[in-house]
């Protein structure tokens, strides 16, 4: 099993987007999540391939990759995950550590501020220890500098001094592999991204993924729960790991209090109701934006800044957390006039569509 060495400033759910660390005012599923909550997300968290569910392409690839480096007894290739937040590439990269028997370092792009930050990482490292940076695209321009000849040439450059007295330095660094994780692939610069070896995406998962994933953490957590409960946790989870395993504590808990430990599907349905997630998995923010987009601008295209206004909600929150969801859904579409309500959306909040 492999170690896990947090940096201090580390947010574990840093790849949740930014509406992950908003205050729990509003929803009650938004905000940073509690002391035990956070334990508990550890403890269901799988921690091999044989335990990692669903992304069958990526799954299968790993299993090939790391096994052909562990028979040439080499550190696996820098790998880069990419994807929308909550599909686990946190937990695929713990996987990837204890695979190949390393202890993982996580950090994160914004943490990384100055390049001596990433000099006291990379010396830190073991051999093929994993070195996990959740938001590598948001890595400032001269830490990112520094970071390429350390994964060409595991060596750091250094330069020591100012002015004519400058001079480069060049320590050597244990063989490690990088794992980089983004929600943005396209705002990583091309050198850095020609710099992985291999760049796995992740996808959504589908309702049965999810409800052998719900299944598995219901028996971890000692909870009860049939298939039409287990279904409709998975049927509304955005196909999400993370927001299925936090319905599932949710649900459990509405569970306790209002049906006496009875967690069926009507138990289900009930609990999930009252914390506003509907049929689809869309909540309040995800509501809010569907209706502004359909009724209060009328089904026009309407720009990203202004729908963020007219919600209460920042822009890139909007783009990053709620927006691949509700476009997978056939929602709402990005056009180069703006964001626009689809007619599904107005089929699903029981509107009519405009000229009908």
């Amino acid at each position: 099993m492999s170690r896990w060495v947090a940096d201090p400033d580390e947010d574990l759910f840093a790849d949740a987007g930014p509406s992950a660390r908003r205050s729990s005012e509003g929803h009650p599923l938004d905000g940073r999540l509690a002391a035990d909550d956070l334990e508990i997300d550890r403890t269901l968290r799988p921690q091999t391939l044989d335990e990692y569910q669903g992304q069958t392409r990526v799954h299968e690839n790993l299993r090939v990759l790391i096994e052909a480096a562990r028979g040439r007894r080499e550190p696996l290739d820098h790998v880069l995950l990419s994807g929308p937040p909550g599909l686990g590439k946190t937990t695929l990269a713990g996987v990837i550590a204890n695979e190949m028997g390393t202890a993982m370092h996580v950090t994160s792009g914004p943490a990384i501020a100055r390049t001596g930050d990433l000099a006291a990482l990379l010396t830190n490292l073991e051999p093929g220890d994993v070195l996990f940076i959740d938001e590598i695209h948001r890595l400032n321009h001269s830490v990112e500098e520094v970071l390429y000849p350390a994964m060409e040439d595991f060596a750091l450059d250094i330069m020591i001094g100012k002015g004519p007295a400058a001079r480069s330095l060049r320590l050597d660094v244990a063989r490690f592999t990088l794992v980089g994780a983004t929600t943005r692939t396209g705002l990583l610069t091309g050198p850095l991204r020609d710099r992985f070896g291999i760049a796995l995406r992740l996808d959504y998962y589908d309702p049965a993924e999810l409800a052998d994933i719900v299944r598995r953490s219901a028996g971890i957590l000692g909870v009860a729960i049939d298939e039409g409960a287990t279904r409709e946790i998975a049927l509304r989870s955005r196909g999400t790991p993370r927001l299925a395993n936090r319905l599932l504590k949710r649900v459990r808990d509405y569970a306790e209090v209002k049906a006496g430990g009875r967690l069926d599907a009507e138990v289900a349905g009930e609990a999930l109701e009252f914390f506003a997630i509907d049929e689809l998995g869309l909540d309040s923010m995800d509501l809010a934006i569907l209706t502004a987009l359909a009724q209060t601008f009328g089904g026009r295209p309407v720009g990203l800044g202004t729908l963020a206004d007219a919600v209460g909600e920042d822009a890139s929150t909007l783009e990053d957390v709620y927006e691949p969801y509700l476009i997978q859904q056939g929602l709402m579409a990005r056009t180069q006039r703006g964001r626009q309500a689809m007619p599904r959306a107005f089929e699903h909040l029981g509107l009519t569509l405009p000229g009908m």
